[in-house]
């Protein structure tokens, strides 16, 4: 049920133009005019907030938006209200105004479009990518006005007014594709010194090349960066070797994920293997890595080769689709990661196939920690096996095994808090 000022809020918010209010209403009547889709008011309210900080997450993370709700366009709306802002106080040095981070990193993912997450990153970081290039070019025109009004005295007054307004702070999530490359690398490079200012703490990229993922990389706020994630870029292990060197500017980067990227370590030669030691060695240079995903990369025996110089721990590994060899699990089961992992993922490698006593003495070392598992095969190879079924040895747990197979139950039974995963398809035995 919605309280007193809430309802409130959502009659004010109607009204346009906004009356004078003080500023402890403006957190309710931003929800009230996000959830009610009123974009004018909106970009009125961004551009007037008496804060500091505007968090995306802190006052809209709790709505219930409708399915048709144009979540896109108040997002836009709160876009413009900070270049409104920025472009006002620009002009109007006198013009007093707190703003100077707006928050809208770290919304949860979910394909749900009944929520504030059900917004499109994609759409998002264009937008972003846009209003730093327009305020970067509204700055440009606002240094030739003022040079052709101060004339003899136009750079010293130029960068007066520009240090004037100590610009915003964006801090954001950004998903880039090859439509989306060019305008957001013309903003990050434009927009570093710039009066808008993006803050990238998770950035991922799709269907681009190891040289604009390193482009892009190199134009990011080091300070900020804490995930990447590269999938669908096809630029295997040469590329990883091009985009590794990179990361290593991001002292609170914690997790990387590099999924169907054509990563293939199966078959060795003598190039290959200077470059996974050179890959290996700068992945080790990742002082804060705690979560890698090395999903779809044919791995087979070499597992070993490439987290060999981390030198600290991983608490979540993901290895699905890696053709693993009992080498890689009984590397991991002696490695510094298994009494650190909380979250394993070895789905699809073929368990039956020599894996289990060595699955199970990593889980013997991964006890104490573990928290998520999951081991499961492709449905479609499992289901082409007679007595292949599903048991359920606990309430939150469940693991696909085979009739005649030993799992190691009472081992996966030690760790502490497990959760496991299956496919949706499976049906319980009684156990």
């Amino acid at each position: 049920m919605d309280s007193l000022l809430f309802l409130c809020a959502r009659r004010v918010v109607a009204q346009c133009p906004l009356p004078a209010l003080p500023p402890h209403l403006y957190p309710a009547l931003f929800q009230a005019a996000f959830l009610d889709g009123r974009f004018l008011v909106l970009q009125d309210l961004v551009a007037t907030w008496p804060f500091p900080v505007l968090h995306f997450q802190r006052l809209l993370g709790h709505l219930e938006l409708d399915f048709f709700h144009p979540r896109l366009k108040c997002v836009q709306a709160v876009i413009q209200g900070v270049v409104a802002h920025l472009q006002r106080e620009l002009e109007e040095p006198s013009h007093n105004s707190s703003l100077r981070i707006l928050n809208m990193s770290m919304l949860p993912e979910s394909e749900s479009c009944h929520t504030l997450t059900g917004m499109n990153l994609w759409c998002i970081t264009d937008n972003l990518a846009k209003a730093c290039v327009e305020m970067s070019e509204h700055l440009q025109e606002f240094q030739k006005r003022r040079s052709k009004h101060d004339k003899g005295c136009s750079r010293a007054n130029t960068a007066t007014a520009a240090l004037q307004c100590p610009g915003v702070d964006i801090y954001a999530d950004l998903r880039v594709s090859r439509c989306s490359y060019g305008i957001l690398c013309n903003a990050l490079q434009t927009g570093a010194t710039g009066l808008l200012r993006i803050k990238c703490r998770k950035f991922q990229a799709e269907d681009i090349s190891a040289f604009e993922i390193a482009t892009l990389l190199e134009s990011l706020d080091p300070s900020c960066l804490q995930r990447v994630e590269l999938r669908f870029n096809k630029f295997g292990l040469a590329g990883l070797s091009v985009i590794l060197p990179h990361l290593s500017r991001f002292p609170e980067l914690c997790s990387l994920k590099m999924g169907h990227n054509n990563v293939d370590v199966h078959n060795l030669t003598p190039k290959t293997a200077m470059t996974i030691r050179c890959v290996a060695q700068q992945l080790g240079m990742l002082s804060s890595l705690r979560e890698l995903n090395l999903g779809f990369s044919r791995l087979s025996g070499n597992l070993h080769q490439i987290l060999c110089e981390l030198q600290t721990p991983l608490e979540s590994l993901e290895l699905p689709f890696c053709d693993l060899l009992p080498a890689d699990l009984a590397f991991l089961s002696q490695s510094i990661h298994a009494p650190a992992l909380k979250r394993l993922d070895l789905s699809s490698n073929n368990i039956s196939l020599g894996l289990l006593e060595p699955l199970r003495l990593l889980l013997e070392e991964a006890s104490a920690s573990l928290l998520y598992l999951n081991p499961t095969t492709s449905p479609k190879a499992s289901w082409s096996r007679s007595g292949c079924s599903w048991r359920k040895p606990h309430p939150r747990c469940c693991i696909w095994i085979s009739w005649n197979a030993t799992w190691p139950t009472p081992t996966w039974m030690r760790c502490s808090r497990r959760s496991c995963a299956a496919p949706a398809c499976a049906s319980w035995d009684s156990a």
